[in-house]
């Protein structure tokens, strides 16, 4: 039987990687330690497969199609953008166990949208090469959520998408150690007039409510309310239900946070376990 083994929130900043000497020395060192604390605990919990939630910026997807969740059950590479600055790679993809979760949602109420071969944009692709595409043992299962572009996903469909895929994990007869990643987030204002606003209260309140297992406070935020507080890259706190809901009985331990002005982001960096 497979094993659901940890979980983490990141984020998925693609100036990381694309405009990494901008911030002060001590944050963009403290961004990286956290990156490689992440893998240094996924070594240490055996994982051999991450499944990662991200979400699209109208790079892959646009106005022909805007699926509301989307598993990945065949190839997957990135980034797609260039400008990111990291390889277009080939990632290893746990096949089987995907199309598991694929079928196990289709019995059990989750319509997904499916992709054999896709090329991903920086949401999964970061941190699959920041935190394990070096590691051969570790494969992940990407999927992506609309937390992006209207009509968005609701908060509370979220969780629920993340609990169907713990139940699927769990009903999988391999001996898989599953983690699970929600990334992105946490305040920043995208191309938005505020863009380079952190709003570090609203980061504190956000993780506080995962140190606590406070699921209620984050399912009733309203979009308007996200949007408001912490600038429509805050809706990516939408991947961080998913990842909420694939862990029973959470909590949450803080592993790092800076406020990058530099980086337009507040990156808050977490792992959550039952």
């Amino acid at each position: 039987m497979a094993q659901i083994v940890g979980g983490f929130l990141m984020p998925h900043d693609p100036l990381f990687t694309s405009a990494p000497d901008t911030p002060p020395k001590e944050q963009r060192d403290a961004v990286m330690n956290a990156f490689a604390h992440v893998n240094k605990r996924l070594k240490e919990l055996q994982v051999d497969t991450v499944i990662v939630i991200g979400d699209d910026h109208f790079t892959v997807f646009g106005p022909h199609c805007l699926p509301r969740c989307l598993i990945v059950i065949g190839d997957a590479s990135g980034p797609i953008e260039p400008w990111v600055g990291l390889p277009n790679e080939q990632f290893r993809i746990n096949q089987p166990l995907a199309q598991h979760i694929m079928n196990y949602g289709f019995d059990n109420g989750v319509d997904w949208a499916v992709s054999k071969s896709i090329t991903l944009d920086h949401s999964i692709s970061l941190p699959i090469h920041l935190c394990f595409q070096k590691e051969e043992n570790i494969s992940a299962i990407p999927v992506m959520v609309n937390a992006g572009v209207e009509p968005l996903i609701s908060n509370k469909r979220c969780f629920e998408i993340g609990k169907s895929m713990r139940d699927a994990v769990l009903a999988w007869e391999g001996n898989e150690r599953v983690a699970i990643f929600g990334t992105g987030g946490i305040s920043h204002w995208v191309g938005m007039p505020d863009m380079g606003r952190v709003n570090e209260e609203w980061d504190h309140m956000v993780m506080k409510a995962v140190e606590e297992g406070d699921t209620e406070t984050l399912v009733n935020l309203s979009d308007a309310e996200i949007i408001e507080q912490s600038g429509n890259g805050g809706l990516e706190i939408k991947n961080w239900m998913v990842a909420l809901g694939f862990i029973e009985g959470y909590r949450g331990t803080m592993i790092e946070y800076q406020p990058v002005r530099e980086w337009v982001t507040g990156c808050g960096f977490m792992e959550i376990a039952a």
